[in-house]
């Protein structure tokens, strides 16, 4: 019977999820001493000390912001995300963003709540106060969706069955994404296209380098007076400066996000929510399923889906002992890694090489056991980052 696998829990995990690592497989919990994995939610990993035990990182969410991925790539870590598992949640949130920028909420909130419970005619104060939050309906108008993932597609749809009409951007966007968009939106050429021509721009992008300060002080003017910018992607996307001085000079009417800062808090013209976009019990139990599934495949199998930084590697098994292999993406791995097996007479029954970035990764089945020194000479070849040895048991 195989040694149980060590699984260090940062966040409140939906059980759910948890659940799907059995027990007599897996020692699962927030004190775990030299963990093969570590399953994370927003928990800031940059600072920690992560145990050289450490196999496979699992963020059971979109973003892994907080987590070292580079570093984790130098170590042959793969850190593996749950892309889509909380679309739904995500895009309830932007119509919902939509609705109090339109229809004047949270404004008209805080006056009711401003109401004295005692006074004499409060009907005719509400009556009165009221005329000062008349806002709009969302059809008609026109949404426009830079980035058309899977909550961009999701958004889109939601809009057009509200009426809107609905514009999007996305310069990479995938062949699956193509299938999903609805055949009523309409392509926009650039991120300043949208700008000009939307009243309500909803951002569905992942910070890099490439999208930081996507929405800044150089185009932000060509919104028009009185739209809407919504922000439920990172907020490095959005300079606040820039936002700041847009609503100051009248340029943009709100701003919505999902990241509220010392800068933006107080404006009357942000609404700010405390991080929702992925708080709701089925997004959270979806998040978690999709990766503890994963987490588990690549332990026990090595096979890998949704990692950041890592190729999608998946090979069926057709022998009990297999090898997987994280190296450096240079010439001649593959072939070392071949030899070094050959000469110690193993044959190799199926294998299966991917690369991605700086980063390769080889899955070899062999048609008999592989010992530890043979694990060693592969781990010895330069540029090799990671050697773990996947018999079944």
């Amino acid at each position: 019977m195989a040694e149980r696998l060590g699984i260090l829990v940062l966040n409140q995990i939906s059980e759910n999820g948890l659940s799907r690592l059995p027990e007599d497989r897996y020692s699962v919990g927030k004190n775990v001493a030299q963990p093969a994995a570590v399953l994370v939610r927003s928990a800031d990993m940059h600072a920690l000390d992560i145990a050289p035990s450490v196999r496979a990182i699992a963020r059971a969410g979109a973003g892994t912001n907080n987590i070292p991925v580079k570093a984790m790539s130098a170590r042959g870590v793969p850190v593996f995300n749950a892309p889509g598992a909380n679309a739904n949640a995500v895009k309830e949130l932007v119509i919902t963003g939509m609705l109090l920028a339109a229809r004047k909420v949270p404004a008209a909130l805080r006056f009711v709540g401003g109401l004295d419970p005692n006074m004499a005619d409060m009907d005719r104060a509400v009556e009165e106060g009221k005329k000062a939050f008349a806002g709009y309906e969302l059809a008609g108008q026109t949404l426009g969706i830079v980035g058309l993932g899977k909550v961009g597609c999701l958004v889109a749809d939601a809009a057009i069955k509200l009426g809107m009409n609905v514009m999007g951007y996305d310069p990479e966007i995938t062949v699956d994404a193509a299938w999903s968009l609805p055949a009523q939106v309409r392509k926009a050429n650039s991120v300043n296209e949208v700008l000009r021509n939307a009243q309500f721009m909803s951002l569905h992008v992942p910070l890099v380098d490439a999208t930081r300060n996507l929405v800044n002080a150089d185009n932000i003017g060509l919104m028009r007076p009185g739209a809407v910018l919504l922000n439920f992607s990172r907020d490095g996307v959005v300079h606040e400066g820039a936002v700041l001085a847009a609503l100051d000079q009248k340029q943009m009417g709100c701003y919505v996000c999902d990241f509220p800062s010392a800068a933006i808090n107080g404006n009357p013209g942000v609404i700010a929510l405390p991080h929702l976009g992925a708080s709701t019990r089925e997004a959270e139990e979806n998040c978690a399923i999709m990766v503890v599934d994963q987490l588990r495949d690549y332990l026990e199998h090595g096979n890998v889906a949704n990692a950041v930084n890592f190729p999608t590697v998946s090979m069926s098994r057709e022998s009990s002992y297999r090898v997987a292999i994280a190296n450096a993406n240079v010439p001649n791995m593959v072939g070392q890694i071949s030899t070094t097996m050959a000469n110690a007479g193993l044959n190799i029954h199926n294998m299966v090489n991917k690369s991605r970035g700086e980063v390769a990764y080889t899955l070899v089945d062999v048609d008999s056991e592989v010992g530890t020194a043979v694990l060693d000479r592969i781990s010895a070849i330069k540029g090799v980052l990671a050697v773990r040895y996947l018999p079944l048991y």
